[in-house]
């Protein structure tokens, strides 16, 4: 096959100026399905925020506050290490779904995707039609009903990146955050006001004019299938085995012995590619498997009586050996690396502490002399409570012959806050070997030990 394709992206000419994209509406048993996961998964997209468990958001990413909440579990910044492992065994669960299935998390579960096709494409395909008719309206001089359908279809564009805009926000600054901006009079929350319409504007330059482009271009993760693909990789592919050589349908026609193939050149599978790729050039990064020219040319095959999967899932090897999928080495390591590390994820996820106690020596200081002629260290202790309950918090040393004074009696620890104080520790001479003693501190919470953490007194050496 000609490789001249791979060259440059379908969408921009030889000029390099933007070729307009106008799919056909795709119809089909994929395409039903991809409907079934899409409109699911957009009413979780747009409901999570505001579903809570035990007072928290289903899914939270507050980067000002420092809060992750993820299906009722709460993570603060000292449970960074659990985060940054969940992001490992995502980059992970991508390099495996990709090695086994190509890009179909791209046709399938993208929001990128499934706004584009069944929100924005949707709405464009009701007001200007289906690809025949928005092309000759692109065409169309300016005339009142061309000015009516471009400021009703951009209108209802920019409300709906406006409501995508909110949603985005409340996974950020949370949805009781963002009701008051919405309830409250504008001028206490100009900030707040500014971010949704910027991310709105975004939004909208994003659906109604980068479309296609963040898949091709923008997205990295088109070269990254790339790099994992390999012969056994399941991907949207044309059997080239039985479609070449290309040729028109002729009702009656003996097409084997005319050493024609299967494929009647009827370019259906390229004007519903969202992409506007050529899926019978091969694999191609700007591939996103959505499966619309699948349904396309099974269409096709069934109104002029061919056998169904000319353009199918298969591999490399499954059109050239006639092979099924197989489980490679490559597969079943990766497989057991995600397994792995799932199982360790979940384990420190169950041990991890309710509290976390972090106690350092005041910046600068060293140690006092009191008037009584004891010792004397300043330190500052910050408390983090994980819980939902609020405590009442105090620090007993393990050494009884070291007192322990905080400003006041008890901390006030509330649910999922922090706090940090000083506290001074005193001591007798005696406490210290050398210059130095290292001691416990135990924090008791409502009467029960919470944490313990070691510290080091320092005093004069002798």
């Amino acid at each position: 096959m000609e490789e001249e394709f791979r060259d440059h992206i379908a969408t921009v000419n030889e000029d390099g100026k933007r070729v307009w994209v106008y799919p056909k509406k795709p119809k089909g048993k994929f395409t039903n399905r991809r409907k079934l996961v899409s409109y699911s998964l957009l009413l979780f997209l747009l409901s999570a925020p505001f579903i809570k468990i035990n007072g928290d958001q289903l899914i939270e990413i507050n980067i000002l506050e420092r809060k992750f909440s993820l299906f009722g579990a709460t993570f603060w910044p000292q449970d960074l290490y659990l985060f940054a492992l969940m992001l490992v065994i995502l980059i992970v669960f991508v390099i495996l779904f990709t090695i086994i299935y190509g890009r179909l998390f791209c046709g399938w579960f993208c929001p990128q995707t499934i706004f584009m096709e069944f929100v924005f494409r949707q709405i464009e395909y009701w007001i200007d039609g289906d690809r025949p008719q928005q092309i000759a309206l692109d065409k169309q001089a300016w005339n009142a009903q061309k000015w009516i359908k471009r400021i009703l279809k951009h209108t209802l564009f920019w409300l709906v990146s406006f409501v995508i805009a909110n949603i985005f926000l409340a996974y950020i600054i949370g949805s009781d955050t963002l009701l008051k901006i919405i309830t409250e009079p504008v001028k206490l929350h100009i900030g707040g006001l500014i971010s949704i319409g910027i991310f709105t504007t975004i939004f909208y330059f994003v659906f109604s004019r980068l479309r296609e482009q963040v898949c091709t271009t923008i997205c990295p993760y088109g070269r990254l299938q790339g790099v994992l693909l390999d012969p056994n990789s399941m991907v949207v592919a044309y059997d080239y085995v039985r479609g070449e050589g290309r040729a028109k349908f002729r009702k009656g026609e003996d097409r084997p012995a005319a050493q024609k193939g299967d494929c009647i050149d009827c370019a259906q599978c390229v004007r519903v590619c969202p992409t506007g790729i050529d899926i019978r050039n091969g694999t191609q990064l700007e591939c996103v498997n959505c499966t619309a020219c699948i349904d396309a040319c099974d269409t096709m095959m069934d109104g002029v009586g061919l056998e169904k999967g000319l353009i199918r899932f298969v591999s490399e090897n499954g059109i050239k050996n006639r092979t099924r999928f197989q489980w490679t080495r490559r597969v079943i390591s990766y497989t057991v690396l995600l397994v792995i590390l799932v199982a360790v994820w979940a384990t420190m996820l169950v041990m991890r502490d309710d509290f976390s106690t972090t106690i350092i020596r005041q910046r600068g200081s060293t140690f006092q002399v009191t008037r009584e002629n004891d010792i004397s260290n300043i330190f500052e202790i910050d408390l983090t409570n994980k819980t939902k309950n609020n405590f009442h918090v105090k620090l007993i040393p393990s050494d009884p012959k070291v007192k322990l004074e905080l400003a006041n009696d008890s901390l006030e620890l509330k649910g999922e806050k922090r706090v940090r104080e000083r506290f001074l520790a005193r001591f007798p001479y005696s406490v210290i070997q050398n210059g130095t003693q290292k001691m416990e501190v135990i924090v008791m919470g409502n009467g029960k030990e919470i944490d313990r953490v070691k510290i080091k007194l320092i005093g004069p050496s002798f």
